[in-house]
């Protein structure tokens, strides 16, 4: 891996994420639910810049990309609870010397608590800009295991592409891809808590009265018809267990959900725990006549490709003067960094 020199600043992008296929079992002993997910990273990246700080430890800031969706970041958390800061400390804390202070600059692209994991791609593209910036020497394996540390999405968020996922959604199988997906994704003003959503889900199912199986594989279908670069057999296999409680939470869902489909999509679903909606194109000339479609009808709307290359570096540009930033702290991880996530979060 290159050396960077810490006077340096580092570019990073990792991407956001749709699930084609997310099979959710019954809740588990620990609080958590297994999954059985079909990862695919989209051409949507979160944008982490590393520099150097006069402040010790790791200080924050945070910007829109003023483009694309155009997300809003007042109100995110600066301090030990964005996980761009703990997978900052977490690559300090390999390190059996001092490191300089860095300041990391996020530049938010993926809807926030949107359900294409942005948090965790930013954790992802911070291990990777941290680990140039100190000139670390951290190896792929090493940053995968990290990640594995901060949550279940973050894994995936590193290394990008198209994959299945297992247990929590971190045991993660490199799946083929044959050509290139095009979708259109749909912003919702608000977000909606993972962890409500599990429980919604929960709730639904216990209504219901019906046996839950834990998924143990995922949709073969789904598998065959990436490999096939069949779009309309992917349209046919997309599914997500989390949607109906997403539509109970947010009923305008499905407002948008009817719409894409009506504007020409092939298929339409909540992307994991909404409440962004994925519509499926036929082509890249489809995925832009959708994209209009659905602006001109007012939506927050963006033609993405999928599969997508996982955090990787970029090069350098200026890290932006500060406008708010948090309380610069230590490079020790503080408690819980090496928990996982929240148990019903990242999907």
């Amino acid at each position: 891996m290159s050396a960077v020199s810490p006077s340096r600043t580092v570019r990073v992008l990792a991407p956001g994420k749709i699930n084609a296929s997310l099979l959710v079992g019954p809740p588990r002993t620990d609080g958590y639910h297994s999954v059985a997910s079909v990862y695919l990273a989209v051409s949507l990246y979160e944008e982490v810049l590393a520099g150097p700080s006069a402040e010790p430890g790791v200080t924050l800031t945070m910007s829109s990309g003023g483009d694309g969706l155009d997300v809003p970041v007042d109100g995110l958390p600066l301090g030990p609870d964005n996980l761009a800061v703990r997978a900052a400390e977490l690559v300090a804390a390999q390190l059996d010397r001092p490191v300089p202070g860095v300041r990391l600059h996020i530049i938010k692209r993926v809807p926030v608590a949107g359900g294409m994991g942005g948090g965790s791609a930013d954790a992802a593209a911070a291990l990777l800009a941290c680990n140039l910036f100190w000139n670390a020497g951290l190896s792929d394996a090493e940053l995968a295991a990290l990640a594995a540390r901060l949550g279940a999405d973050v894994p995936f968020a590193l290394a990008g592409a198209a994959a299945v996922g297992l247990g929590v959604g971190d045991r993660l199988t490199p799946v083929p891809v044959e050509g290139t997906f095009h979708w259109v994704l749909a912003a919702a003003d608000d977000g909606l808590s993972t962890p409500e959503v599990y429980r919604t889900l929960d709730r639904l199912r216990d209504a219901d009265g019906a046996s839950v199986p834990e998924p143990t594989a995922a949709d073969a279908a789904v598998l065959a018809a990436l490999a096939a670069g069949d779009a309309g057999a992917l349209a046919a296999a997309l599914r997500n267990d989390m949607q109906r409680a997403a539509l109970a939470l947010a009923p305008r869902l499905a407002e948008t959900l009817d719409a894409g489909v009506r504007s020409g999509a092939l298929a339409a679903l909540v992307s994991g725990s909404g409440p962004t909606v994925a519509f499926l194109a036929a082509d890249a000339a489809a995925a832009s006549a959708l994209e209009r479609r659905l602006l001109d009808a007012g939506h927050r709307a963006l033609a993405v490709t999928g599969p997508a290359r996982g955090a990787h570096a970029v090069g350098h540009r200026d890290v932006p003067a500060p406008t708010h930033h948090t309380n610069p702290h230590g490079t020790t991880p503080h408690r819980g960094a090496d928990a996982p996530a929240d148990p019903t979060s990242g999907k």
